[in-house]
């Protein structure tokens, strides 16, 4: 991959590729903060045009440029979970992260015949995973600031509090509160069943799914489990949760029944064992699934086609 130069003309320095090394970082922080992919690329553009827009002058005086590009990001990222609020109240129906492809599938993906940018994946790891996510969305834009800053990218205090604008103990009670509200909501910070597990209960899923086999269904399916859709308006999904599994499993079955050309593949959605929903060999749908024990808990399901941009312009033919 060649890197390409800022605004300024000159070969390649140092400099520069400390500062482009930082993009990575920068999306990984992006996205658990926002949840979405774009948006994080939006703010790593903007970060980056802000780094530019000062003088030579300017930027040698800082010391360190990582951790400005950082503080920044993280404050671009405040303001805007402050203004998504308003955004997601107008929301038709619900609103879900944006999901994730497995970090193979970015390796190999093709977007305009063109390789993927590596320093636009995403790191997958738990705080990634659609149940975590789904708790910070709960939070407020100050506790997840400084939860996702100080407990996943590991940042003192002391610079949290420079990006959130409160005292290092203020960040720290932000963090604390954050951390009960995960504790509460029984998201996992590691997976509670093995990865081969939770793979079985979503292969034995797909197959009870194609077959419409409601039984089967009911069985891989917790007695309380929530299944909840987001089209944005943009794409038909239930507006309201479906609770109780077997009213999930019957209306997964009435789902696929009325669907003509549907395929459901099995993918890594966000670190996991998820499921596809392609129409006519075009991405319709992605679930993430909450498995825990031999169940599945939860169901989300991305039906907003502005949200599965990822997963479209991979150009991948079924596998699973």
């Amino acid at each position: 991959m060649s890197t390409q130069s800022g605004p300024a003309d000159g070969p390649l320095d140092e400099g520069l590729n400390a500062i482009t090394s930082e993009r990575r970082q920068l999306i990984n922080l992006g996205y658990r903060l926002l949840g979405s992919l774009a948006d994080a690329e939006d703010v790593v553009q903007e970060t980056y045009a802000r780094w530019y827009a000062m003088s030579p002058e300017q930027r040698d005086a800082i010391d360190s440029p990582g951790a400005w590009l950082t503080k920044v990001a993280g404050r671009i990222c405040l303001d805007l979970l402050r203004s998504a609020r308003v955004r997601r109240e107008r929301y038709v129906g619900a609103w879900i992260p944006e999901p994730l492809p497995d970090r193979t599938e970015w390796i190999s993906g093709r977007s305009g015949g063109t390789a993927v940018d590596p320093a636009d994946r995403v790191t997958l790891d738990e705080s990634v995973n659609m149940a975590f996510l789904v708790v910070l969305e709960a939070m407020t834009p100050a506790e997840r600031v400084a939860f996702i800053l100080h407990d996943v990218f590991r940042y003192p205090f002391a610079e949290v509090a420079e990006i959130v604008g409160r005292s290092p103990a203020a960040c720290r009670q932000l963090a604390s509160s954050a951390r009960r509200r995960m504790r509460a909501s029984h998201a996992p910070a590691t997976p509670e069943a093995p990865a081969a597990r939770r793979a079985a209960v979503v292969r034995d899923f797909k197959r009870a799914w194609e077959a419409q086999d409601i039984e089967a269904l009911i069985g891989l399916l917790d007695p309380d489990a929530t299944a909840i859709a987001d089209g944005g308006g943009l794409a038909q999904a239930a507006l309201l949760p479906v609770d109780g599994g077997e009213q999930v499993a019957r209306y997964l079955v009435g789902l696929s029944a009325r669907a003509v050309g549907m395929t459901v593949l099995e993918r890594t959605v966000n670190g996991q064992p998820g499921v596809v929903v392609q129409q006519d060999g075009v991405t319709a749908a992605v679930l993430a699934l909450d498995v825990v024990g031999d169940r599945i808990h939860r169901i989300w399901a991305v039906r907003n086609p502005e949200k599965l941009r990822p997963w479209t312009a991979q150009g991948s033919g079924p596998t699973g």
